[in-house]
């Protein structure tokens, strides 16, 4: 069980699908593709280690099937090592943000996409990133932080600049804000002080068991602090 960023109902997954994860990190949004139809996935990160999880976490789900499969590779996204239009659709969830050169990305984004394909792209939402900024610089300071925070029209308008137009959008994660500001807030204490480690298990136990009152919650929260916003783009036909 994973926390999932992206809308699979919106990706559209087809039989033989080629699909890119791009920053697949340890490997929730690859392994979910592979659960959902007879598709081919590549993650790509350029952390050895989340690769390594990944490819261990995905061993509990694997099987014998050839209409199906999941590599994973370490590569950068700033020269992915891959053809022109060699993917059906391409994920590229919560990565952008970390990336000082995220124009080139998009651009390669683009290179690799084929024409109709679908790429879904999130990033943490501007004003509960900002609280995060506010209450603590650690939290974006540390070794692979954020570099920046996003303005969906800012995001929305590069990526369309490059062929691709927006068809849907939708916030997630609203039970998440809260406990990034209480860990911003008590970055010096730890996550394992105790507002914050109490808020950790509820989200935890909340993964686990989806139910319905928080699912509910869930849904009342993403429009008023959401901690990310999610976009989904179609590549013209050109």
């Amino acid at each position: 069980m994973s926390l999932e960023t992206i809308n699979f109902s919106k990706l559209n997954l087809r039989p033989g699908d080629r699909v890119l994860d791009l920053g697949c990190g340890e490997g929730r949004h690859a392994i979910t593709a592979y659960l959902e139809g007879a598709v081919h996935i590549v993650g790509l990160d350029l952390s050895s280690n989340d690769l390594n999880t990944a490819k261990e976490r995905f061993r509990d789900f694997a099987v014998d099937d050839e209409n199906r499969s999941v590599a994973f590779l370490r590569a950068s996204g700033l020269q992915l090592p891959f053809a022109d239009a060699s993917f059906d659709k391409v994920i590229c969830a919560e990565v952008l943000e970390h990336i000082p050169d995220y124009q080139s990305v998009l651009d390669e984004i683009r290179r690799v996409l084929k024409p109709g394909g679908v790429f879904a792209a999130s990033v943490p939402r501007f004003w509960p990133e900002w609280v995060c900024w506010r209450l603590s610089d650690a939290y974006h300071e540390v070794e692979g932080g954020h570099v920046r925070i996003f303005r969906s029209n800012e995001l929305r308008s590069a990526i369309e600049r490059r062929d691709m137009l927006q068809f849907s959008w939708h916030w997630a994660h609203g039970l998440h804000s809260p406990y990034w500001w209480l860990r911003c807030l008590f970055w010096e204490r730890g996550a394992s002080f105790g507002p914050v480690n109490a808020y950790h298990r509820f989200l935890v136990w909340d993964l686990m068991k989806k139910p319905a009152l928080s699912r509910w919650l869930e849904k009342i929260c993403n429009p008023l602090w959401g901690k990310s916003i999610v976009m989904y783009f179609v590549r013209e036909n050109a």
